[in-house]
């Protein structure tokens, strides 16, 4: 996700490599690199003769079995040269060398992954194959390829003579070899969790399919499908997924929040792509750093408003949805019924991406970068179950599923929406008067809280308390209850106004847009002087009141811009934003949240060369990898989203009307537009969830 974290990230990173890479300042760099050949070559050359002195060991009589098997087959290889034959050619040629483009922020040479492990070849009854690894040099990272039964710790010595004869100061240049980066075409045993996820799919789509095809030739009335048919059949919940309700068939129904779902969702995968940039090899990272300091940038390094917009979401629905059932049920409200349909929908969804994105990465995909897979391995390993229990965000600062910090965040603002909706039905205005008093107060603690500690979220005003600045800051509930309480407030507005048409004059609804855009814009570019490097710093106290005030003006915007939809005010941006194609990409959009970082990690981590930074390149990454993520979202959707929101439903009285259905869970307050249409058998299993897809 697109959170503090990932802004100093990218931030840091484009200022190490712009400031930390090789010094062309420095005197010895130009000699260094005018004096290297391909190395390559120069491991065919030194192994010409090779003895086991050449690997470190210096009696023949303390060689181990691994040690003589490594000499034998690097013999092996060299006579191989010799004799032109192609197999060791390819353990030459698969090499990389020092990078092209250093001074442009290039640090790697990634040679080429598949020809070294292509190489399988049988000597004498012994059989050679190809280990390709990264030999690290300072920052640099270069192809390398030996034979499988050599370790990494047998090649040290080699690269240790290797720095002398490419005459690097072994001062100044740290080699090695990485064997954490090593890899042979040998596949490893999936362990027990592996199996498991594997056969949890496997078995939930033979599943799906065979209901699918029960459903296709014994049911001709979809509408009459018995409950668990329609729970697991594709063709019922693709027809759902992918149905078009018309505009104005409910007045209730507030059409504009699929526009905003999908354009924020959108602007949190286009974010995406920047930070996952970071970690691809580029040929020119340096400028990234450049780029940083354009004002396109501020879209960004900003873009965590769009968590701001999915508060303000997930508290009006709350509110008003529930309202609304509480008005025709008397007043009755069920907390723990509304928890368990929550963690129904919410929580095995998580579970399964949880182990699909620990296990399944390096099961689908491969490449020079791709050793370890996901890249929060360990933090799943060790702190896998915090997610499960979504308080994450408190008990530690490197979570598992990086991105489901906000679910956590919107399960805690969840449970205390009951007391919150029991005072409004209760005490009324006087409730929404006490909230917005909260609200108050919930600034005032976030803007004493940066204040007091001097936390900083720009990476030139750091003093080395990043993580727990991020966690105070950003992480924490209090800092995001103020969009999601001002968005509750908005519902229940729209509650007591559900009938009234606002009659508003041609310079009211002028201002209105005008102030609306100017805190959109003001929050994303207010901070674009100061957050160049060459500019002063902002001290505390500016920091502090650009980060509070923004998450006020932030919220009231969106506010409005609802408003002035509902209300016939919204003019172009009501007919972009409420056009019905956007439907079916709004129900399938909490899939594309969860899904989206396991395309763009696999995408990013499975390269052969080096990539090539620019907005055009990453617009092109951006509209691929949003292709992959739909499918890949629509099938799970299908196997694992559809079914269990279908077992949800079983859980439902019958008899309750239609907006009991809808007071629950995420699921159906993110769904509130299509529930509230007359075919709500349909549409009552398909749950948008967007309030939970954020950065």
């Amino acid at each position: 996700m697109v959170n503090v974290v990932s802004i100093l990230l990218l931030y840091g990173l484009v200022a190490t490599c712009a400031l930390k890479l090789t010094d062309p300042n420095e005197p010895d760099t130009y000699e260094y690199t005018s004096q290297l050949r391909p190395l390559g070559l120069e491991f065919a050359e030194f192994f010409k003769n090779v003895t086991l002195e050449s690997l470190g060991v210096s009696d023949s009589k303390l060689a181990s079995a691994k040690d003589v098997l490594c000499m034998a087959k690097l013999a092996a290889v060299m006579i191989g040269l010799s004799s032109r034959q192609i197999w060791a050619l390819k353990m030459i040629d698969s090499w990389g060398t020092v990078p092209s483009g250093l001074l442009t922020g290039n640090v790697y040479d990634l040679g080429n992954f598949d020809e070294c492990l292509s190489i399988n070849k049988v000597i004498s009854g012994q059989r050679i194959t190809g280990k390709y690894c990264f030999l690290l040099a300072n920052k640099m990272r270069i192809a390398t390829c030996f034979p499988a039964s050599c370790s990494s710790t047998q090649m040290e010595p080699f690269v240790k003579k290797l720095m002398a004869l490419v005459h690097l100061n072994s001062s100044s240049i740290d080699m090695r070899i990485s064997d954490a980066s090593c890899q042979t075409s040998e596949i490893e045993p999936w362990d027990g969790l592996t199996i498991f996820t594997i056969v949890i799919l496997s078995l939930m789509t033979v599943i799906v399919i065979s209901v699918t095809i029960f459903d296709y030739f014994l049911f001709d009335d979809h509408k009459n499908l018995p409950a668990l048919v329609k729970a697991f059949s594709a063709r019922a919940n693709s027809r759902a997924l992918f149905r078009i309700v018309p505009n104005k068939s409910n007045s209730n129904v507030i059409e504009c929040f699929h526009g905003i779902r999908c354009m924020t969702l959108f602007w949190v995968i286009y974010s995406h792509e920047f930070i996952f940039y970071l970690v691809s090899p580029n040929l020119n990272t340096n400028d990234l750093y450049s780029w940083s300091v354009t004002p396109f940038s501020s879209f960004v390094l900003h873009g965590y408003f769009s968590v701001d917009t999915f508060f303000v979401l997930g508290g009006l629905l709350v509110s008003m949805i529930a309202l609304r059932h509480m008005e025709k049920s008397g007043g009755r409200l069920n907390p723990l019924l509304m928890y368990l349909h929550r963690i129904i929908r919410i929580l095995p969804v998580v579970a399964i991406a949880i182990v699909i994105y620990m296990k399944m990465m390096t099961v689908i995909s491969g490449g020079p970068m791709f050793k370890n897979g996901y890249h929060g391995m360990e933090n799943c390993e060790n702190g896998w179950y915090w997610t499960l229990l979504f308080i994450q965000n408190y008990a530690v600062l490197n979570i598992c599923l990086d991105h489901t910090w906000y679910l956590a965040v919107d399960m805690q603002l969840f449970i205390i929406s009951p007391i919150l909706l029991m005072a409004l039905y209760k005490w009324g205005k006087k409730a929404a008067a006490g909230i917005a008093v909260l609200v108050v107060l919930l600034s005032g603690c976030l803007f004493a809280t940066q204040m007091v500690n001097h936390y900083s979220l720009l990476i030139k005003n750091k003093d080395g308390n990043d993580g727990v600045a991020n966690q105070k800051l950003y992480l924490a509930t209090h800092t995001h209850a103020v969009p999601w309480l001002i968005g509750f407030l908005f519902g229940y507005f729209l509650y007591i106004n559900r009938e009234r048409k606002f009659q508003l004059s041609r310079p009211t609804v002028w201002i209105g847009w005008l102030l609306s855009l100017a805190m959109l814009f003001a929050s994303i570019f207010a901070l674009y002087p100061a957050s160049k490097w060459t500019a002063p710093p902002l001290s505390t106290l500016e920091e502090s009141l650009y980060y509070t005030l923004t998450r006020l003006a932030w919220p009231l915007a969106i506010c409005w811009i609802i408003f002035a939809c509902m209300q016939g005010y919204g003019g172009l941006a009501n007919s972009f934003l409420s056009t019905p194609l956007w439907q079916p990409l709004s129900r399938l959009s909490y899939s594309m949240y969860i899904w989206h970082m396991f395309v763009q990690e696999v995408n990013v981590r499975n390269v052969r060369t080096n990539t090539y930074f620019t907005n055009y390149i990453v617009m092109q990454r951006f509209w691929y990898d949003i292709g992959f993520t739909a499918l890949m979202s629509y099938f799970l959707y299908l196997i694992i989203e559809a079914p269990l929101c279908g077992f949800d439903s079983l859980l439902r009285p019958r008899k309750d009307p239609p907006a009991t259905n809808q007071a629950y869970t995420i699921s159906n307050e993110s769904n509130m537009e299509n529930r509230d249409h007359d075919d709500q058998s349909d549409t009552e299993k398909n749950p948008i969830n967007i309030s939970e897809v954020p950065k």
